[in-house]
């Protein structure tokens, strides 16, 4: 792949099928030691929707939080 002027490029059409990757689509670019990574955004991707319903359905929050703080 060659960079254009304007800092673009063509992701190949194979990995664009493989992961499907269409017109419109969000990616992230990720700095890594070894470069940058590619990664295709989820849909409706939130630091809130990433962390929803890691504490379970048994309780409810604020009988959690009350604990978590000792009372």
């Amino acid at each position: 792949m060659k960079l254009m002027e304007r800092g673009q490029f063509t992701i190949p059409k194979k990995y664009r099928d493989l992961y499907g990757i269409r017109p419109g689509t969000e990616i992230d670019i990720i700095a890594k030691e070894e470069g940058l990574l590619i990664v295709k955004k989820k849909l409706n991707q939130t630091p809130f929707s990433e962390v929803y319903g890691i504490l379970g359905k048994e309780r409810e929050s604020d009988i959690i939080v009350e604990e978590m703080r000792g009372r």
